[in-house]
């Protein structure tokens, strides 16, 4: 007969407990949810001392009226039932502290009762932000599965790209839609950042299929119904940066235009140069169609076997490392200039270990999405 060590037992049970507890809780992680909580609260404390409107300043508010406005905000962010619960465990709370101060004698399920009240409080809030959390997870996932392949073939053409969100679900948009005619490449940035710049990214994706699919449009075109879209809802304050390519079939340039995004960034094989295609062109959403139409520019660029292309969203030089330095265009520059001559997904890779080795134990701020079209031998 085998004789258990159940202290043994307990210590592992415990030890197990603890470490599944703790598992992630690294300074890293520590230190970036510790300043995105602390942020929430201040947005909640601006918020709920904010006295526009009226001629007195929050330094002219009493302690007292800046608790009580605080909790005011924040019980109003609850639902009745839950409000309900919160007050009275306050009331109950504050009066076995007061009738206690005065020399009542207070039964100690007083403040058991409000700790119970708490506790239940915050649990039901968990529950419900993991609940949330799930749906946010499904939202990534078929936002994801929107956007295309990382490498994709069309002829002696080769895309590879490159994704990275900030939050759970971001707003840039990278896609290449086939037609018998070509392919066309499309990265775009929509203002804002999580769930609603995803949901935008996700209408203009459908809107920009069902355009090329019906019309084959110009890249000048396509970006002028974008427009046309965005500026139909006068409520809507959205604007997107994006540039339209159009590769040709069995064709030695592409056609290109540019609606506020970043430059992109050619290496040309024959002169073993690099250049900026700058191009002119308002953001979508800025200004009327109209308008845009007569200050952007199509252009035609060059294109031959041996040259690469990248095209990449703010969120790539403007990343920025635990000093504040920013990634850069001056960089991104470089690193073509490098590796422009290699393979596409080479060249992707480079670029993203630099970022890293750039970035440290730190996070890009913005949504961070690159591609590099590079053309073989045909």
């Amino acid at each position: 007969m085998s004789l258990n060590n159940e202290a043994r037992q307990a210590y592992n049970q415990t030890r197990s407990l603890y470490r599944d507890y703790t598992h992630d809780m690294n300074r890293e992680t520590l230190g970036r949810d510790f300043h995105a909580d602390s942020n929430r609260l201040k947005e909640l404390y601006r918020e709920a001392i904010g006295v526009s409107g009226t001629n007195q300043s929050s330094q002219q508010l009493s302690a007292l009226s800046k608790l009580e406005r605080l909790t005011r905000a924040l019980a109003m962010r609850l639902s009745p039932v839950r409000r309900l619960v919160f007050g009275g465990s306050m009331i109950v709370f504050l009066s076995h502290y007061v009738l206690g101060f005065l020399g009542f004698s207070v039964n100690i399920l007083f403040p058991l009762t409000a700790y119970a009240g708490m506790v239940m409080l915050l649990l039901v809030e968990l529950l419900e932000k993991l609940d949330a959390k799930k749906e946010i997870d499904l939202a990534r996932d078929i936002q994801l599965s929107l956007l295309p392949p990382a490498g994709i073939t069309h002829g002696n053409l080769e895309i590879v790209s490159f994704a990275n969100t900030a939050q759970e679900v971001g707003g840039d948009y990278v896609d290449a839609v086939k037609t018998p005619g070509g392919i066309y490449y499309i990265i775009a940035d929509v203002s804002g950042k999580g769930l609603s710049a995803a949901l935008y990214m996700v209408r203009m994706q459908a809107l920009v299929h069902l355009l090329i699919n019906k019309f084959q449009p110009t890249p000048k075109d396509l970006c002028l119904e974008l427009n046309e879209y965005i500026k139909n809802d006068r409520r809507d304050k959205t604007f997107v940066t994006a540039s339209v390519a159009f590769f040709p079939d069995k064709a030695d340039y592409f056609d290109m235009v540019r609606a506020g995004h970043n430059a992109p960034v050619l290496y040309a094989a024959d002169k073993d140069a690099v250049l900026d295609l700058k191009t002119t062109g308002f953001a979508l959403g800025m200004t009327s169609t109209k308008r845009l139409n007569a200050f952007m520019k199509e252009t035609r660029v060059s294109f031959k076997a041996g040259d690469s292309l990248l095209m990449y969203t703010d969120g790539l030089n403007e990343a920025r490392n635990p000093s504040g330095e920013e990634f850069g265009d001056t960089k991104i520059r470089s690193l073509v200039e490098l590796y422009g001559a290699l393979e596409a997904k080479t060249m992707v890779r480079k670029i993203q270990n630099s970022l890293e080795l750039h970035l440290g134990s730190g996070k890009p701020g913005d949504d961070v999405t690159f591609s590099c079209i590079k053309k073989h031998v045909g």
